[in-house]
């Protein structure tokens, strides 16, 4: 899979889910709270799905470096 549709999905599963517990939490208040609280949870997942694929990435491109120096 590309990078670029990694970063995708991961952005939208990580939405959603902020999505859901921002709105359940949300829900604990009031409707108008709900509301709200499900637009900062997609914004906040939003944010960490996209920096756990980036972060994840360097991860990776290490441990290949790391392989490929043991290699030699």
């Amino acid at each position: 899979m590309g990078k670029r549709i990694k970063r995708t999905v991961s952005r939208v599963k990580h939405a959603a889910i902020g999505a859901a517990v921002g709105g359940a939490l949300g829900a604990l208040v009031s409707r108008n709270a709900a509301s709200t609280a499900a637009g900062l949870g997609a914004l906040v997942g939003a944010t960490v799905g996209e920096k756990r694929v980036d972060v994840g990435g360097a991860i990776a491109d290490v441990k290949n470096k790391r392989t490929e120096a043991d290699d030699d």
